[in-house]
């Protein structure tokens, strides 16, 4: 199959459904992995890590860096790919949450700290306070951290993005995840215009901005360029593509298996197109090699 983008070329070879060879990944141990693994149920915090089945989680792990998930474990929404628990909370913020991840970014001896967090569409501010606070604070812990959040839509309110903004994350990222047209299927509660829109009103603050997509989840491969070229218009920092993994059979299935020749050529696009850095690879995460993304 080939798809045209200008004068250029993304050629690909259908994939088996089978899991093939370059998606298996290490088993997680080691020292480090145990030391932070300490210090994460000492502080009673949560790791996208771990809620969402990140293959990455032993290389991340032993190399000392980890996704905080703030705002509990329980999410709002109920999206097709994602192994975090859906439900209403019945628990308010938790006003300690971002001292614990500062003191544990600075046990890890952190220089780069990413955190993200479920969806508390519950609340009119979706919990952004928590974010900036946690922001706040990794910045006085650590001298010279560099702060990544990774943030969801907060229903399209701008005060709440903003509440995020003023407290200066060093990068602002949120994820498109997938092509619009199937944005009912897999993010049935988000919008692909309002997902532009946090982006587009970052980037025009003077902010880093950062987003990724998942393939082989049963979009097409022009789409994939379509959502690039969209996230240039606004102006996008930095682009991750990655593999859908299907975390557990109640989830949507895998569509197909994407070649790494064929991330290889996105990230070649990517980059043509103007991108300042694209991670691209069968298992990329929004977090993936993160420090090293500036």
């Amino acid at each position: 199959m080939e798809v045209e983008n200008h004068n250029s070329a993304l050629t690909i070879e259908p994939a088996r459904i089978r899991r093939p060879e370059w998606l298996k990944a290490k088993i997680p141990g080691g020292e480090n992995y145990t030391g932070l693994l300490e210090i994460m149920r000492k502080e009673r915090l949560h790791t996208v890590c771990e809620e969402a089945r990140c293959p990455n989680i032993g290389e991340c792990w032993n190399a000392r860096t980890a996704t905080f998930m703030i705002l509990g474990d329980i999410c709002t929404r109920s999206c097709g790919f994602c192994a975090v628990k859906t439900a209403r909370p019945d628990y308010g913020l938790d006003w300690d949450e971002p001292r614990r991840v500062a003191e544990a970014a600075e046990k890890m001896g952190l220089r780069h700290a990413v955190v993200t967090s479920v969806n508390r569409d519950e609340r009119d501010d979706g919990g952004a306070p928590i974010f900036a606070e946690t922001i706040r604070l990794l910045h006085e812990a650590v001298s010279g951290i560099r702060v990544e959040v990774l943030i969801p839509d907060f229903k399209g309110s701008e005060a709440a993005l903003n509440t995020v903004l003023e407290a200066k994350p060093d990068v602002l990222d949120h994820n498109v995840e997938t092509v619009p047209r199937l944005y009912r299927t897999v993010r049935p509660q988000a919008n692909y215009a309002q997902s532009l829109e946090v982006l587009d009103r970052a980037k025009k603050k003077g902010f880093t901005t950062k987003t990724g997509v998942m393939v082989g989840i049963g979009e097409r491969n022009e789409e994939v360029l379509e959502v690039m070229r969209d996230l240039r218009k606004i102006d996008c920092d930095i682009f991750t593509i990655g593999q859908y993994l299907q975390p557990t059979k109640q989830h949507l299935p895998v569509d197909r298996y994407v070649h790494p020749d064929e991330f290889k050529l996105f990230k070649e696009e990517g980059l043509r197109m103007g991108f300042r850095h694209v991670e691209s690879g069968p298992l990329v995460r929004s977090s993936y090699h993160a420090a090293s993304q500036l």
